[in-house]
């Protein structure tokens, strides 16, 4: 018998070490959480102390609207870490029910980017109307603005096309270069997004999965992959997308 003990301990052992790994690396991410929301916050907070203490007259000045840009800004930041951190904690924890339903694509970028026109410069959407995909409204237009925003992070052309893939849709949002560890979870110490998007593409990372896809860093590019019910389709080769001066 005590043969028998000592052979499992090795199991027992890696077993626990997994484990502490993984709490360690859920740790390293709720600290990260924790760091960029409370930094925004607190300059929301003082922000708003110091318009509290100015007179009438001076919060309608220059220094009045400065710290209002500044309040704004940081309160955006936080929603928006806040609202991708607890999506992604929903869909971890399967508590979002799924409605599937046909999705014409290019309604949908068309409706997002205009979302976000402030910040995409003249984005092509290279995506023929008929193209449809089966899912979850919400969560595909979750995901979309994410890929559209992270495409668009340094404010150069954003350049959308789908191809049909063996039954599957793939969607290629070319912009802004990343690696393919910008899908990973973040850990505490990693610099994070000044617009707060540091949790978007690990949220579209588990978006496409709960959608039974997938989402890949393919030449700098991000590729999300899903199924599709226009299986035939494939967007027109076209040129890449240029940098505006």
């Amino acid at each position: 018998m005590a043969g028998g003990h000592e052979g499992m301990k090795p199991e027992k052992e890696a077993s626990a070490g997994g484990r502490a790994s993984s709490e360690e690396s859920r740790g390293d991410y709720l600290g990260f959480v924790a760091h960029e929301v409370r930094n925004p916050l607190s300059t929301a907070l003082w922000s708003a102390e110091l318009l509290a203490r100015m007179a009438p007259e001076e919060r309608g000045g220059a220094r009045g609207e400065k710290l209002t840009a500044m309040c704004l800004r940081s309160l955006g930041r936080v929603r928006q870490l806040v609202e991708d951190h607890f999506l992604s904690e929903r869909l971890d924890a399967h508590g979002i029910t799924m409605r599937a339903e046909p999705v014409p694509l290019r309604g949908l970028l068309d409706e997002v980017a205009g979302r976000r026109a402030l910040e995409l410069v003249d984005p092509v959407l290279d995506v023929a109307p008929d193209v449809v995909v089966n899912a979850d409204r919400t969560l595909l237009d979750r995901a979309v603005e994410a890929l559209l925003g992270a495409a668009g992070r340094d404010g150069g052309a954003v350049r959308v096309t789908a191809r049909a893939v063996a039954g599957r849709l793939e969607l290629r949002f070319e912009g802004a270069p990343y690696a393919p560890s910008s899908l990973e979870d973040p850990r505490k110490g990693v610099q994070g997004d000044p617009k707060g998007r540091s949790l978007s593409l690990p949220m579209a990372r588990r978006i496409a999965a709960t959608l039974g896809g997938s989402l890949a860093v393919e030449g700098g590019g991000l590729v999300l992959s899903l199924p599709s019910e226009a299986a035939d389709y494939a967007s027109e080769p076209g040129p890449g997308p240029t940098a505006h001066p």
